[in-house]
């Protein structure tokens, strides 16, 4: 990994002013447009990675990839921006077998506070696995809200 100076790709603009206050604010912005420094891992037209801040890496090689557009979480992405960024990380994740020799891969998403998303911009965390080192992160214990009926049929619904 090396930082590779100013990017190549710049934020899109957004028309309204409190749209562009919140793109100034945003902490992935200001790195994509190269106000704030990062290590970079890739830059693409649609997507980048970078290394997180060294305090917040999970495992060495730890990733985040970013839509360039920013939007706030999966529900607010475009499609061409998430399909992007998706490839990306799959791309990201094999580089880290072939380059790291991890043995597996855990990808990480939070949409909305209360899910526990800190950056308000669609992110993904892709984190490097090997044998025994305990990086697995699955809820450890089941959600406690209930839902009056079928959930999933609820959720069918909203398909038809």
């Amino acid at each position: 990994m090396m930082d590779m100076g100013s990017p190549e790709v710049q934020v899109q603009v957004a028309a309204a002013p409190h749209e562009a206050e919140q793109l100034e604010a945003c902490p992935f912005c200001r790195i994509i447009d190269g106000s704030s420094p990062a290590v970079w891992i890739e830059r693409e037209h649609d997507a980048v990675a970078f290394a997180p801040l060294p305090d917040s890496a999970l495992a060495p090689g730890h990733t985040l990839v970013v839509p360039v557009e920013h939007t706030t979480d999966l529900r607010t992405a475009s499609p061409r921006s998430l399909a992007a960024t998706i490839a990306l990380v799959q791309r990201v994740a094999r580089a880290m077998r072939g380059g790291l020799g991890a043995t597996g891969t855990v990808l990480l998403q939070a949409s909305g506070q209360d899910a526990g998303q800190s950056v308000p911009h669609l992110h993904f965390h892709v984190v490097p696995c090997w044998p025994d080192d305990e990086t697995t992160h699955w809820p450890p214990r089941p959600s406690t809200h209930q839902f009056d009926g079928d959930p999933h049929a609820a959720l069918a619904e909203m398909f038809e």
